[in-house]
């Protein structure tokens, strides 16, 4: 079982927004798309799902045209998708039932979300004795991030066997950042197939083996994060001193990315250089905190494939 996507490609009028992108996911697990605004990414998840048609190429899920109507597959999109003014739980119904989940089954399933995502009051308001029974909630009545959290229920009601996550994380405050990461590490621990566009590169890094980054709807990276890390080396040193070791830096001509008020992160041509470093720095008796020889971050990575290139849409 896997998803291959061959030469898709886009184009409005002359202008091409996804240029003839390939990749494929063998094996259950993350892959990222990543880019700018207006790079592509939403577009491309858009034709993988055929609620866009493309001008080229295919998409293949087990060796067959992907047919998200009938394959099992949930879509998060990174707009609210909720109808502002109907009860949440009718909703979630109908959205199983469009995905032929069984009412019972379907109920089953919503109790269980509704209990993981901490919003049972919102989708089966308490009965208090003597009082009028609570009205059921609608869409417009839940903070942004409680509709996300419904959203993501509509996205797994049918326990799909492939999920698409466009900016899951978008707009969450740190707790509920970390509730939607544990759903995401329950769905990967069940084998699942996931793509997630995200600006959160740290996210990435957590979640995804694989990844794909675009710029203005090229491919200018692509491959497995660890090895694609390793290719740079270990060029990236971070430097804490009790005293100030601008001389020392100066002296052997390294360059500074950044500097803060108690640490250097400087870039060295090789390893061999940093230890040459090093040495100096222990031979004069410099008082190091802190010594960190690392590969470069995919932040790092990120802005240098398209930090000067991009533009805004």
């Amino acid at each position: 079982m896997s998803l291959t996507v061959k030469n898709l490609t886009k184009m409005y009028g002359d202008k091409v927004v996804v240029d003839n992108l390939s990749f494929e996911i063998k094996e259950p697990g993350v892959y990222a798309l990543l880019g700018t605004n207006g790079a592509g990414k939403t577009t491309t998840l858009r034709m993988i799902l055929g609620m866009l048609a493309s001008n080229g190429g295919e998409v293949l899920w087990k060796g067959k045209a992907l047919n998200a109507v009938e394959d099992n597959v949930g879509y998060l999109a990174e707009e609210r998708g909720l109808y502002p003014k109907y009860d949440l739980l009718d909703q979630l119904l109908y959205f199983a039932k469009l995905r032929k989940v069984p009412k019972k089954e379907a109920m089953n399933r919503i109790k269980y979300w509704a209990e993981r995502l901490q919003v049972t009051e919102y989708l089966f308001p308490p009965k208090v004795k003597g009082r009028k029974l609570a009205k059921p909630y609608k869409a417009e009545q839940l903070s942004k991030g409680n509709q996300q959290k419904i959203q993501l229920m509509a996205t797994l009601i049918s326990d799909p066997e492939l999920i698409i996550l466009d900016e899951p994380l978008s707009g969450l405050d740190p707790v509920n950042t970390d509730l939607f990461k544990s759903i995401i590490k329950e769905e990967i621990s069940k084998n699942k197939y996931l793509i997630m566009s995200s600006h959160q590169m740290p996210t990435i890094e957590e979640f995804c083996s694989d990844i794909t980054i675009l710029n203005r709807g090229k491919v200018v990276l692509q491959g497995n994060l660890n090895e694609i890390k390793k290719s740079y080396g270990r060029v990236n040193l971070l430097i804490k001193c009790d005293i100030d070791i601008a001389s020392y830096i100066s002296d052997f001509n390294l360059t500074i990315v950044n500097k803060t008020p108690s640490e250097y992160h400087l870039k060295v041509k090789s390893e061999e250089e940093a230890m040459t470093f090093l040495g100096k720095l222990i031979e004069d008796k410099v008082p190091l905190v802190k010594f960190e020889l690392r590969e470069p971050s995919l932040h790092e990575i990120f802005v240098e494939k398209v930090g000067d290139t991009h533009e805004e849409k």
